[in-house]
């Protein structure tokens, strides 16, 4: 199926949740969690929970709310622990076979795994596995997480989860359950967000950011290190260093774009930083004689708060977003997908017209939607339009769990910043630059990972290309309608 969606941003990652929980309802909890990280993927959702002999298990296509759409999903999803997932496919395609948490049997019981991020070694992980007999139902490089530690010769399951955590290699947070115990663990660069918060005093909860702990009550704690695992029981939680820190990598468009804004990533406000990055850009970028700066919502908003703050120019609303616009599985004819700025964002006639305008982004990737957007100010009656981005020219592929498509898809890596001022039709274009980013941020260029901006990729990528495709299996593997899994 193709989805109407937005070619000029970043697609989302994916979202994942953990409670324990003995007493409290944790599906009803997970499910108010997954909610919170709804922004993080919106193709799939699924929630596994523990009742100290088996494991329970609903999963579908969709949205949370359409998931667990009645009262009856959640009430039968009972025990003392749980994980969930909100899903975007970057590895395996969008199909309830991916949906997750992915489900396999062990000598431990069933065990199941969440995971967000992506294995670069994923390819040479499966295949020795097959080499000795392993079966795969799937196509995402999840269950090979889960088969890999099913698999192992070691009595304790834990022994297999760090040989696991040793062996595969690219960016991971996962979360695993299984009938005795919940685990989590993050690679050694720490490059998707994951985070520890207590409940009711004595529960504990993780999840991908904190807003999520905000919904459910909980109360942040700290975030997991990377290389770390962290084991919870009935005898309580403790830690297990695995692997040292290899360097801190957090992905630099957790800032940009992709965490909430009420979220904080080591212990950096997500709204404040954007707001900075607004403020550098107004320094770096001004836009003398402008009449407005507006910012496309929702991630442009606090940024373009603050280049009006820093450059002094008046701060209001240039379209509004419609804010029941979702991925659909119906496929849009050709009219609709010219439409399809027109269906997301309306422009604010009465702010634009004979008006100059800054219309501040967070990305451009492909090019094609900021140029539709720019040519619809402009028809609404703005008199100039001027782009400002809050990042740098995007312009090498991720292969830590973003979907954005190879090299040739990125405008930025086929054509310089004027030959992409006159491609979207903006009077300027301004991108900040890695300096005014990292100052912004406030973290150490080390400690974050830009691959996609300077082609520094911190963990090695294999010889052989990494695509979204590498492991499908075909239409006959597919299922035939999208039911639920329990």
């Amino acid at each position: 199926m193709r989805y109407l969606e937005d070619s000029d941003h970043l697609n989302e990652e994916c979202g994942i949740f953990a409670i324990w929980a003995p007493g409290e309802d944790v599906a009803r909890i997970a499910y108010f969690g997954l909610f919170a990280l709804q922004h993080r993927g919106q193709e799939g959702a699924g929630i596994a929970v523990r009742d100290g002999e088996t494991l329970k298990v609903h999963k579908n296509m969709g949205l949370v709310t359409q998931v667990f759409k009645d009262e009856s999903t959640l009430s039968g999803l009972t025990g003392c622990a749980a994980i969930g997932h909100n899903r975007y496919s970057t590895t395996g395609s969008n199909n309830l076979l991916n949906t997750q948490p992915i489900v396999t049997p062990s000598k431990w019981g069933d065990i199941a795994v969440a995971h967000n991020g992506g294995l670069v070694n994923a390819v040479e992980v499966r295949r020795q596995l097959e080499m000795f007999g392993v079966q795969f139902q799937t196509s995402n490089d999840t269950e090979a997480i889960g088969q890999f530690i099913a698999n192992q010769e070691f009595d304790d399951i834990e022994e297999a989860i760090a040989q696991a955590m040793m062996t595969i290699r690219g960016a991971y947070s996962v979360v695993m359950l299984t009938p005795k115990a919940l685990y989590v663990f993050r690679d050694s660069y720490g490059v998707r967000p994951l985070c520890m918060g207590r409940l009711n005093g004595g529960h504990v909860v993780f999840a991908s950011e904190s807003c999520s702990l905000n919904t459910v009550g909980a109360h942040y704690m700290r975030d997991i290190e990377p290389g770390e695992l962290v084991i919870v029981d009935d005898q309580g939680v403790r830690s297990r260093q695995v692997m040292p820190c290899t360097r801190h990598s957090i992905c630099v468009f957790e800032f940009i774009y992709f965490a909430r804004p009420d979220s904080k990533m080591y212990d950096k406000s997500v709204h404040a930083v954007r707001e900075r990055l607004g403020h550098e850009l107004a320094l770096e970028h001004p836009a003398p004689g402008a009449h407005l700066v507006f910012p496309i919502p929702d991630t442009g908003t606090p940024a373009a708060i603050g280049f009006a703050q820093a450059s002094g120019t008046k701060y209001g609303e240039g379209v509004i977003k419609n804010r029941y616009i979702h991925r659909t599985f119906i496929n849009p004819d050709q009219r609709m997908r010219e439409l399809g700025v027109r269906m997301k964002l309306t422009p604010l006639r009465e702010n634009l017209a004979g008006k100059r305008v800054v219309m501040v982004d967070d990305t451009i990737v492909r090019g094609t939607t900021t140029a539709a957007t720019v040519r619809m100010l402009k028809e609404a009656g703005a008199a100039e339009v001027h782009v400002r981005i809050t990042a740098p020219p995007y312009r090498y592929p991720c292969f830590y769990g973003i979907d954005t498509g190879n090299t040739s898809q990125l405008i930025a890596a086929n054509m310089d910043v004027d030959a992409i001022r006159e491609k979207i039709g903006a009077d300027t274009l301004g991108y900040l630059s890695l300096r005014g980013l990292i100052r912004a941020v406030g973290l150490h260029r080390n400690n974050m990972c830009m691959a996609c901006l300077d082609g520094r990729y911190p963990i090695a990528l294999p010889d052989e290309t990494l695509t979204k495709e590498v492991f499908e299996m075909g239409p006959e593997s597919a299922p035939a309608a999208a039911g639920a899994a329990d």
